[in-house]
């Protein structure tokens, strides 16, 4: 393999999964978004809309558990690295036909945050599956992706 040619950081030259080594890299603040959504039936967006549903608010309940998964995000994705999180925020915007959901994530961190990003859109999203699903079995979570990720360096390592 040429040295301009991508490559998993994830695999050694064996092919075993390894974590990469960070521990040379600098500190850098990184930030990253991620973004997703959940289709539901117009019905269960006005259970939503009016705190109706037997389970409590959808919402708040989302909310915390997109927090919460971030926080969590190296004990549920195996190679990623366990970072401190300086701030988490999950946004979720009820729509005619669902919520579409955007988390952010800061860090000062060698790596990057963007597996938390996800993983709180992610968790977000299956929240509001979990808090739906008595009223609603045709659900369907889609298009989570990487909105951005940026990365300042901070000029000193730890």
């Amino acid at each position: 393999m040429g040295t301009d040619e991508p490559r998993l950081t994830h695999v050694d030259e064996s092919g075993a999964a390894r974590m990469v080594d960070v521990s040379g890299k600098p500190l850098s603040r990184r930030i990253a978004r991620a973004k997703g959504r959940i289709e539901l039936a117009s019905a269960t967006v006005k259970l939503i809309r009016e705190n109706a549903l037997a389970k409590g608010d959808v919402l708040a309940m989302a909310r915390i558990a997109g927090i919460m998964a971030a926080k969590k995000t190296s004990e549920i994705v195996p190679l990623c690295h366990n970072i401190f999180i300086e701030k988490v925020e999950v946004a979720l915007e009820v729509e005619e036909n669902g919520i579409s959901i955007e988390a952010l994530a800061i860090c000062s961190e060698k790596t990057g945050v963007e597996m938390e990003a996800l993983t709180a859109v992610s968790a977000a999203a299956l929240a509001i599956w979990d808090m739906c699903k008595a009223v609603d079995s045709n659900m369907r979570i889609e298009g989570i992706y990487l909105v951005e990720k940026t990365k300042e360096e901070l000029g000193h390592t730890a």
